[in-house]
């Protein structure tokens, strides 16, 4: 029987699992990464602004973002809400890898458990961004939480033997090198370190504050019963995030494929699936009205 907590690749296998009992360490390498793009950011700010470093930053934002996470981690690898051939997963995914948050397992894994602790009543604060803003910041950018008992992720066999997939997650630092070099020989320091390390710096700080507002404030059209933590929708903010702004209505459907579910709710993403699957490269994308209904879901207005 189904639970309310119950995520695909998530597996419970016995009582002493929980959402609740872990740590909060220093991870090394998250902090390093952060630290070394961080420097970069600024020595490009400060030094290297012009229009041209501009609109590549913005121009490989956009793209990394949207068809990257958004379209290609996100509603492709880890809800699978449309399908696609294998080349496009490989590019799509290899442009969400450059966002810098994480290879494509990883990326997996912490969405999944997240989504899995956020599911029960009570889940860590880390987990559920419940602690002041600030010191969100500091979990979310500097550490990784070490539950006391966790639950065991099992990738399914179509992505974890992938050899593709397997060295994309091995390189997920270093695929930023080919464009670094390219932004280097076109424009120099300044076009490399804006492309390159201010891109991640704004995606990863981009990243948290969304996560830390549509996870505390907002408004809400749908109420999940049982739930630790609710999403709520930032209005304002779909084109921004690429449609990720509309968290309500992620939460409430998390396997469609669109995002923006009412009139005038922007969704950048769900807008390249539509060109996509116009030209024959995607199909099969799921609507809200296409899942199965939930029982714990609950509508806060007339929908």
């Amino acid at each position: 029987m189904k639970t309310v907590h119950e995520v695909k690749r998530i597996t419970v296998s016995n009582e002493r699992i929980n959402p609740v009992e872990g740590d909060v360490v220093v991870c090394w390498s998250k902090t390093l990464w952060f630290a070394l793009h961080l420097f970069g950011a600024v020595v490009g700010l400060v030094f290297y602004a012009s229009w041209i470093n501009t609109a590549v930053f913005v121009s490989f934002a956009a793209l990394t973002l949207c068809l990257g996470h958004s379209v290609g981690l996100h509603r492709l690898l880890i809800h699978q809400s449309f399908a696609c051939g294998r080349e496009l997963r490989w590019t799509l995914v290899h442009f969400g890898s450059l966002v810098g948050m994480g290879g494509p397992f990883q990326m997996m894994y912490m969405h999944d458990i997240r989504d899995w602790a956020q599911r029960h009543e009570h889940c860590h604060d880390f987990l559920s961004h419940a602690k002041p803003l600030w010191h969100d910041a500091l979990w979310q950018l500097f550490c990784e939480i070490r539950l006391q008992n966790s639950p065991r992720f099992t990738i399914e066999n179509e992505v974890i033997c992938d050899p593709v997939m397997q060295m994309m997650q091995r390189t997920w630092m270093w695929q930023q090198l080919p464009y670094a070099v390219v932004f280097y020989l076109i424009g120099g320091w300044g076009m490399m370190l804006w492309g390159i390390s201010l891109r991640i710096v704004v995606s990863l700080m981009g990243h948290w504050l969304i996560n830390f507002f549509a996870h505390n404030q907002g408004e809400r059209d749908w109420h999940l019963a049982g739930h630790a933590v609710q999403g709520y929708n930032l209005p304002h903010l779909g084109l921004l995030t690429m449609g990720e702004a509309w968290h309500n209505n992620h939460h409430a459907f998390p396997g469609s494929a669109r995002f923006g579910l009412k009139a005038g709710q922007a969704d950048p993403g769900w807008w390249a699936l539509c060109v996509m699957e116009k030209l024959g490269l995607v199909w099969d994308l799921r609507n809200a009205e296409d899942l199965p209904e939930r029982a714990e879901l609950h509508p806060l207005i007339s929908n």
